[in-house]
């Protein structure tokens, strides 16, 4: 199949609750020649994010594998590919208070959270619905725009999968984005885009199929040599050595002989090779990239930082149980540029 040719534009300027497109190809001032100093520390949920390249403060609340399994009549169509999903995070257990509670309930509380502290921007990091539910995609985008409150989505591995369709990992992601997914990304590229955010650019790099593409590598490349501050945001993290093989994006033991789980989730099996080059190639550039500040991710349900050639990796609790990243960006004070 031919792969689909989503939307040209990958550059927003977020400003205030707007989106603005911007243009991608603009120059900064400074090129980064050294890796930006950057301190990270993390206390549960809590993140604090220092770099002597932020001027001013911002606040993002960080959202991953909410796990929505809301539907209606427009689903009955396709319940024998949501059936295992759709039971799957019906209850789940708060994962600070141990209280029960469910999906939607941990999700309005975490935008009441995002509200509360009037944050700048929300990060919606994949696995936000348990497979791609009209109604669920519906009512998150009502919720969303309730808040005022600007917002960046990347697809996680279950948001476009109904389990047991034919096909292609690449197409049935191009197919659910099209048909379904697409309002989320506001215009933007599914794939891939930048958003600009107080002098930081967050970059969504969508590696849900545990895979890059040459055009999402090419598109990171670019963005290095922009020389411009740097967050990857991605569902999937990626590789550390000693981490599992959910940690899969360029991890080099990922593949046939390690996939656990393709008869249960009703998919193709990993390759037998593995990665492309291209996905090693792209593990390669993110940490080599001396603009890149941090990366964000979800996926494994569980919080973790990693330090990757430098570099930190922040890993959210599943939203599903409450769990989420209550995150700062923030510029060293003069103390902190003395110890540094």
């Amino acid at each position: 199949m031919k792969r689909r040719s989503f939307i040209k534009g990958t550059t927003t300027a977020i400003t205030g609750i707007g989106l603005s497109t911007t243009s991608c190809t603009q120059t900064p001032e400074k090129k980064a020649e050294q890796p930006f100093k950057v301190c990270a520390t993390m206390d549960q949920q809590k993140v604090s994010f220092y770099t002597e390249v932020i001027n001013e403060s911002i606040k993002v609340v960080h959202i991953a594998d909410t796990h929505l399994f809301m539907d209606d009549e427009r689903g009955i169509p396709f319940q024998e590919f949501s059936n295992r999903m759709a039971r799957a995070y019906n209850q789940t257990t708060h994962f600070q208070t141990r209280e029960k509670t469910n999906p939607n309930q941990s999700f309005e509380q975490t935008l009441a959270f995002a509200k509360e502290v009037k944050a700048d921007l929300i990060t919606l990091i994949g696995d936000i619905f348990s497979f791609p539910s009209e109604s669920a995609i519906e009512w998150v985008r009502s919720q969303l725009a309730a808040t005022g409150i600007p917002y960046i989505y990347v697809a996680g591995n279950h948001d476009w999968h109904y389990e047991g369709m034919k096909g292609p990992l690449d197409s049935l992601r191009d197919t659910w984005i099209e048909k379904r997914l697409m309002p989320l990304y506001q215009g933007n590229n599914p794939l891939m885009a930048a958003y600009d955010v107080k002098g930081i650019r967050f970059l969504a790099i969508d590696n849900s199929t545990y895979q890059i593409n040459d055009e999402q590598l090419a598109f990171f490349s670019k963005q290095v040599e922009s020389g411009l501050p740097l967050v990857l945001l991605v569902h999937i993290p990626m590789y550390a050595p000693g981490k599992k093989i959910s940690y899969g994006c360029g991890n080099p033991y990922w593949g046939a002989a390690t996939d656990r789980n393709f008869e249960l989730e009703r998919r193709p099996k990993w390759p037998e090779n593995g990665h492309t080059q291209t996905t090693f190639d792209f593990h390669k550039k993110v940490f080599e990239a001396p603009n890149l500040i941090g990366v964000f991710s979800g996926h494994i349900h569980r919080n973790s930082i990693e330090i990757i050639k430098g570099k930190p990796q922040i890993v959210s609790d599943d939203n599903a149980s409450g769990g989420f990243l209550d995150i700062d960006f923030l510029p060293f004070e003069e103390q902190h540029k003395n110890l540094i």
